[in-house]
């Protein structure tokens, strides 16, 4: 007979991974629909993850106790409204690497966003491309859509676990590109749960990108041309 508790697992990272394969394969509709003030993120996710770099996912923070949270995810944030719509997955784990508990994390609330600005360079080391000619071969990747920014953004979410009561945590997650502060170079994220919850403050690993959404273009109305008036004739005598 199956494992309930690994069905459910199973469950859970099935429906992040096609909400993240939606964001993620959505993008150009994104910048089409989403205001100027928005933003996509990766959180070890989507393109940031490579067969070279198994830092890069997931996301991991550590406590000064041993143990963790590892983490991956993707979704939008508008800083003017502080909204946030985001999901993603998370791995609780014990300082010798027990799992301690598995599930979804859910965000629609943004706490802060503090931009370090446009990271063109960053195309080429995170072998990210986007535009129609992404797919063809070159000797640099041709950018046709938002650079790449870096920032820290703090978001409020909720952590829900296979088994027992969600939890209410504070998210943060910092993309070390751009005109990085020195007490923010490290990449990563921290974790702290709410009401006298541990910290999570040792960013340990994992890759963050942050894509600004270019406004949205109206469509000019076009009005109508009117035809000029016809002069009456007049007959000649």
């Amino acid at each position: 007979m199956s494992n309930p508790t690994a069905f459910c697992s199973s469950l859970l990272s099935k429906t992040a991974l096609l909400f993240l394969f939606f964001m993620v394969s959505s993008y150009p509709e994104a910048v089409a629909q989403t205001k100027p003030s928005n933003f996509i993120f990766l959180l070890a996710a989507g393109s940031l993850c490579t067969l070279d770099d198994s830092s890069a996912c997931p996301a991991v923070a550590k406590s000064n106790a041993g143990d963790s949270y590892e983490l991956t995810g993707s979704g939008t944030f508008d800083p003017q409204s502080k909204s946030a719509k985001a999901a993603g997955t998370y791995s609780h784990k014990s300082p010798n690497g027990n799992v301690l508990g598995t599930g979804v994390w859910l965000a629609n609330e943004l706490v802060s966003f503090d931009s370090y600005g446009a990271a063109p360079a960053s195309f080429p080391n995170k072998g990210l491309a986007f535009g129609s000619g992404a797919m063809r071969p070159k000797r640099m990747p041709v950018v046709q859509g938002p650079m790449p920014t870096g920032g820290l953004a703090v978001f409020r979410i909720q952590l829900l676990p296979t088994h027992g009561p969600s939890r209410s945590a504070t998210l943060q997650v910092n993309c070390a590109l751009g005109d990085v502060p020195p007490e923010r170079s490290v990449e990563g994220i921290r974790l702290t749960l709410e009401k006298n919850g541990p910290e999570f403050s040792e960013e340990v690993s994992g890759r963050v990108m942050f894509l600004p959404m270019p406004p949205e273009v109206s469509t000019p109305v076009k009005t109508p041309l009117r035809e000029a008036p016809t002069s009456p004739v007049t007959p000649s005598n």
